[in-house]
């Protein structure tokens, strides 16, 4: 009970604290007669950087989401006549059944990519390399479109269809994949209260008793860090960030993906090795192995949750399942 009740004055402490009414985001400068996108995001969301080459507009996120749903995209390399939206379903939160892929969720606060943070930066950068690389992309299978050169011209003033265009409008669209309205930011904003199970598991969660909070802190509940997390190694892949920098300190390093919609995946861990969230947690809680590499939030003794506390704990995890997120028709394919 003291536990739960510590929650719980924390939470209406952070309601006073916070301005729960949603902030628009100052807009972006028009180009080429463009008109600017605007973001509505709740005031305890941080602020990303804007860009300055390439703001957002309605004309670029239109041609981004057209991008983003089209074949045409790919002509080679490992993502031949697939679109991004192949592998990012957006009724499962932009993840994919079956395949470890990182969501496209928040991603405008990211400056590291992939699971061993093959490329950082911005989202212009990741766009470009996924345009230039993953996708292999060729210009001329988007020429071929009839409506292309129009939207080009429409977004970037120009119809001349470039790489550099298309990751600029791809890198748009995606900075709108935003999820700000789970069951958790509807209580964060005194819209809802949370059940008792799903306050015990918010106590677990943000307490040294679960751990969680410290690479999954709110509200974008990942830290777009690297850390070893104990994993049995399966394979050279398993080696991580190192096979990158050379650094022994990157070994079994990934990202930290955002636990925003979790529930809605069913392969979790840089190699989809766990398939429900009890699993995971399972690890966390017994299963992590301890050596040189172990980052040092993990080298503990078990943590010792009871099942009651498991069930709980994925109770909270739950509450960060956005519907309005995964049913938005301006997310969706064109």
């Amino acid at each position: 009970m003291r536990l739960k009740s510590r929650y719980i004055v924390t939470g209406l402490l952070l309601l006073t604290l916070w301005a729960f009414s949603c902030r628009r985001d100052k807009k972006d400068p028009p180009v080429n007669g463009t008109s600017a996108y605007i973001q509505a995001l709740p005031a305890y969301f941080p602020p990303y950087e804007r860009s300055t080459v390439n703001p957002l507009t309605n004309e670029g996120v239109a041609l981004g989401r057209m991008l983003y749903y089209d074949t045409l995209l790919s002509s080679g390399g490992p993502m031949a006549g697939r679109s991004c939206s192949s592998c990012h379903l957006q009724e499962k939160g932009f993840a994919m059944p079956g395949m470890a892929v990182l969501p496209h969720i928040n991603l405008a606060w990211n400056r590291h990519f992939l699971w061993k943070g093959d490329v950082e930066g911005t989202m212009e950068d990741i766009l470009r390399f996924e345009v230039d690389e993953f996708f292999a992309s060729d210009m001329e299978r988007l020429k071929s479109n009839p409506q292309y050169p129009a939207l080009y011209k429409s977004a970037f003033g120009s119809g001349d269809i470039t790489r550099e265009k298309t990751a600029f409008a791809l890198a748009q669209f995606m900075r709108t994949l935003v999820s700000v309205d789970s069951r958790y930011d509807k209580y964060l904003k005194n819209e809802i209260v949370l059940t008792d199970k799903e306050m015990r598991g918010y106590g677990i969660f943000f307490s040294e008793k679960g751990d969680c909070y410290h690479c999954h802190g709110s509200p974008l509940f990942s830290d777009n860090a690297y850390h070893n997390i104990g994993l049995v190694q399966k394979s050279a892949n398993d080696m991580g960030r190192y096979r990158l920098t050379g650094n022994s300190s990157d070994v079994g390093k990934f990202k930290t993906p955002t636990l925003r919609n979790v529930a809605l995946r069913n392969v979790y861990m840089h190699d989809g090795r766990f398939k429900t969230l009890k699993d995971v947690i399972n690890h966390y809680d017994h299963g992590v192995q301890h050596g040189e590499y172990l980052d040092p939030l993990l080298d503990k003794p078990a943590l010792g949750l009871t099942d009651t506390e498991i069930d709980e704990l994925i109770a909270f995890l739950h509450t960060l399942t956005d519907s309005t997120f995964i049913n938005n028709p301006q997310f969706s394919r064109p």
